[in-house]
């Protein structure tokens, strides 16, 4: 268990990380502007949430205050726009 704890933590230090946030939340941005999806639509709330939770646990493993702070501010965005979909849906 600690071994693969230890993988996790040099995975989640590694650019890789970085790269991915990047990547999903430049798609959600690229397919916004170009009217694909919607920035109230799940799909791009999700690629936002995920993008920018991966990059929020990366900036905070690496000292990265203002961006860590920038990161979480996003994450919460889109996690709230996420849960004001599901509760209209219950509705």
């Amino acid at each position: 268990m600690t071994n693969v704890l230890g993988a996790l933590l040099d995975f989640a230090h590694s650019e890789a990380v970085a790269y991915m946030g990047m990547v999903l939340i430049l798609s959600a941005f690229f397919m916004e502007t170009r009217d694909i999806l919607h920035s109230k639509a799940a799909p791009y709330l999700g690629l936002m949430a995920l993008g920018s939770g991966l990059l929020a646990i990366r900036a905070y493993l690496i000292d990265e205050w203002a961006f860590f702070i920038l990161e979480v501010a996003w994450f919460a965005a889109a996690a709230l726009g996420m849960w004001s979909l599901w509760s209209s849906l219950g509705e």
